[in-house]
This record gives C-alpha cells, sequence and structure tokens, in this order.
C-alpha cells in the first residue's frame, strides 16, 4: 500500500488498472474524501486539493474536520504482555507511557 502525507491527514493511494489512473482516499477519517490523478505529480497536487477543500468545506458548514487521531491511545493486552512492558519500561527509566510512545514511534519509523 502506498501512502501520502499532507498537514496532519493520509491517504491511501492505489492504482486502477481499468481506468490507468492512481486513486486516493484520505485514510483514519470517518467522511469520505477521494481523489484521482493520471500521474504521480498530479496526485501531490489533487491530494493537498482535496486535504484544503474538505478543511474549508467543515469551515464553512460550521463543522470541525475531523482529525486521524487524537493523540490518545487505549490498549487492551494480556496481564503478562502490561507487565512485561512496565517492566521494559522501568528498567528504561522511563513511564510505560513514554516507553510505549517511543516503540510505536519506532515501529511506525517517526
Amino acid at each position: 500500500m502506498n501512502t501520502m502525507n499532507y498537514k496532519g491527514y493520509a491517504a491511501r493511494i492505489e492504482f486502477d488498472e481499468r481506468d490507468d489512473i492512481f486513486v486516493g482516499h484520505i485514510a483514519g477519517i470517518h467522511d469520505i474524501v477521494g481523489f484521482h490523478a493520471d500521474t504521480v505529480k498530479e496526485l501531490h497536487v489533487v491530494f493537498e486539493e482535496a486535504v484544503d477543500d474538505y478543511i474549508e468545506t467543515c469551515v464553512k458548514i460550521g463543522r470541525e474536520p475531523q482529525k486521524p487521531a487524537s493523540g490518545k491511545l487505549m490498549l487492551r493486552v494480556q496481564p503478562e504482555v502490561h507487565a512485561a512492558a512496565l517492566r521494559a519500561a522501568a528498567l528504561t527509566g522511563k513511564s510505560l507511557n513514554q516507553w510505549a510512545a517511543k516503540i510505536i514511534k519506532e515501529a511506525v519509523g517517526i
């Protein structure tokens, strides 16, 4: 899967062989925002236009644009995993939240 990022929004990009175009949709929000282009260069432009248009439309209708993530994450894991994570965090001198945030950032390549 290919992705693009702009103003905190990410888009999933696919190639439509039938129509010979790139198709994208903003990911992580409930609103449906899509776009398409013939070239990768054009795809970057229309993605940014789609995000800007989405934000502007929300402002016009008096609604807050959805954000892909709030920054709060709640996980449910097995007690053994929780205990092991607490130990690993303590061994690094970090809180579980600090340790988990670091591990997740590394896992997603940020």
